[in-house]
């Protein structure tokens, strides 16, 4: 049974989530401020963080942080739940390397079923392999990614994205491709997650990211080097 870590302030919405998340088999933890929450995922090491950004004590982006700073806690993925809807805070959520974003309020099939689309892409990196496609080297079982033999710090979607374009090197994927495939959206209103995380990871691979290659009115692709 998978953990699910319910970081949630407000207990009323914290035990709507619980109580959806248990009916669909999953087993949670809850906490209701961000240093709680902290100890718990250190202490749980949940398969995925549902976090608000709101909290007492250390806010949610505080909260992200110091779990991306964890070498036990890097590679949790996280769903960003929060009040906030203007695109500026979802923007900057998924810059910072959140797997998915939700505001409140919300409906709670939908986040079940992102809690499990986040789950099912987490699976596909599990099996112990690797990939390379130069300069790129994939490990598929602890989720690193090295370039020219460096290491690349990133987040679970950002590896899963990149080895999802460098698998299909030099073919063109259209957006709504890679948001069922990576993300297991069914439309292209997140089409703005896919922007986002692109734009990190190019940052993020320095030198090489003119490899990756925008197709005007398509999508994007890795080119070969």
């Amino acid at each position: 049974m998978q953990t699910i870590l319910i970081i949630e302030d407000e207990i009323d919405i914290a035990e709507l989530i619980r109580l959806n998340l248990e009916r669909n088999q999953f087993s949670t933890e809850l906490a209701h401020d961000g240093q709680t929450g902290i100890n718990k995922a250190l202490e749980h090491l949940p398969d995925l963080i549902i976090l608000d950004l709101m909290l007492p004590v250390k806010d949610g982006m505080e909260v992200f942080k110091e779990l991306s700073n964890d070498d036990r806690t890097r590679s949790i993925p996280v769903l960003m739940l929060t009040a906030k809807a203007q695109i500026e805070d979802r923007i900057a959520g998924l810059a910072v390397g959140a797997d998915d974003y939700l505001t409140k309020p919300f409906s709670p099939k939908e986040l079940t079923l992102r809690v499990k689309a986040i789950l099912k892409r987490q699976s596909r990196s599990e099996h112990s392999s690797i990939f390379e496609c130069p300069p790129f080297k994939f490990n598929t079982s602890n989720l690193q990614l090295f370039a020219d033999n460096e290491l690349i710090t990133l987040t679970t979607t950002e590896f899963k994205l990149l080895l999802y374009l460098c698998e299909r090197v030099n073919i063109p994927q259209d957006r709504y491709t890679i948001l069922k495939e990576v993300w297991g959206y069914h439309d292209e209103v997140n089409s703005r997650t896919l922007d986002t995380h692109m734009k990190r990871l190019r940052q993020k691979v320095g030198d090489h990211a003119h490899l990756i290659e925008t197709v005007r009115g398509i999508g994007y692709q890795i080119i070969s080097q």
